[in-house]
Order: C-alpha cells, then structure tokens, then sequence
C-alpha cells in the first residue's frame, strides 16, 4: 500500500472515518506501514501543511481540525473537562470562558495549543468522578455533568486556588444530586459553601 500511498488516498480515508486528532501509532495502523515509513510520510506531509504536529506527539489535518474539548481530552489522559468550562458549557457560569479547564489525577499543566490555552487541575484519585460523555460534531467527549463541575470549582474555591463568582446561574443544579456528592466530598468547608450558594439563590 506505501507506494500507492499519497495524499489524496491519506485524506480521503482520514475524513471518511472522521479522524480529527491522531498519533503516529494510529497513522501507522490505519494505513498499514512501517514506524519508518509512516514517520516519513507523516514529516512530508506536516512540511507541506497538510498535518499539523501539536502537543505530546499528537497531530491534526488542516482540513478537519478537532474542537478544542476533544483536544482537552487526548492531548492529557486521564481527564475529563470541569470547572468553569463546563459550568460554562451548562450556562451555570454567565462569563465567556477562553481557557479548556479539565480535572486530571496526574499533575497540574498547562499547554497552548493552537494559540488557546488548556489547563488541567489535580484532584485525588477518590474524587475523580461525576463524569460522563456528551456528543459533540460526532465525537464523543468526557465531561463533568453540572454538578460534579460546580463542586470541582468550588472545592478549588475552598482551597483558594480559585476565585469564587458570585454570578453563578443554579436553578437547574439538582439539589438531591449534589448533596449525594457532598457526602463523597466529607469535607465540611465544602458543605458551608454550597449551603451559602443554595440560600443565595433562593433569595
């Protein structure tokens, strides 16, 4: 297939299965070459803009560019988008929000990424949960549901590694949902702040 092997074929066959973000490995799979033959295609066809090479070894086509919540995702594994970009995502959070925030149980980073910064917060591994998968232009995304990402914001609050905002939106938070949640949390700095939160949005 390698000498058969040239852009039009790479590109059809990366649009057809709807390949917006990729690895050497897959590349190498999906088109059945050699780790040399594929790391030479790939340096071909990235010098002559076609794929664009981004953080830790992974790339994207010029033509059919990942949203940036999919890259949040696989650039830095595990994680799972929370914080103000989710509460943002739900309208929870009034604000634009430029930066992808997501929760990791490795270490804390930051990368920009096609001029956008992504940042990832640790948690403990115990409280790396509350989150499922949402549809997005076809590719499935983790994310925090509403209540899990309003707790991740303020348990950081808690630990003053973020600014609380008083604007936030919770009239669709369930209240069932996050008392079960609070009950993981035990911790009662949390507690009082939710039950601050709760009692200012029934004023």
């Amino acid at each position: 297939m390698t000498n058969k092997l040239n852009w039009a074929i790479v590109s059809e066959t990366i649009q057809n299965k709807r390949i917006t973000l990729f690895t050497p490995g897959i590349f190498f799979n999906l088109f059945n070459v050699s780790e040399n033959t594929g790391k030479s295609l790939l340096s071909s066809y990235t010098k002559r803009g076609f794929f664009i090479k981004i953080k830790n070894g992974f790339y994207i086509t010029k033509f059919f560019k990942p949203n940036d919540f999919e890259i949040a995702n696989k650039i830095y594994r595990p994680s799972y988008i929370s914080f103000e970009t989710a509460l943002s995502y739900y309208n929870i959070l009034p604000e634009t929000v430029y930066s992808i925030t997501s929760t990791t149980t490795k270490a804390s980073r930051n990368y920009t990424v096609l001029n956008k910064s992504f940042i990832y917060h640790r948690i403990k591994e115990e409280l790396f949960w509350g989150y499922d998968t949402i549809d997005i232009n076809g590719q499935t995304i983790w994310m925090a549901d509403k209540e899990k990402a309003l707790l991740d914001y303020l348990y950081f609050v808690i630990m003053k590694k973020k600014t609380n905002n008083d604007r936030l939106n919770i009239k669709n938070i369930s209240v069932t949902k996050i008392k079960k949640y609070l009950k993981k949390y035990n911790n009662p700095l949390l507690n009082a702040e939710i039950k601050k939160l709760l009692i200012m949005n029934n004023d």
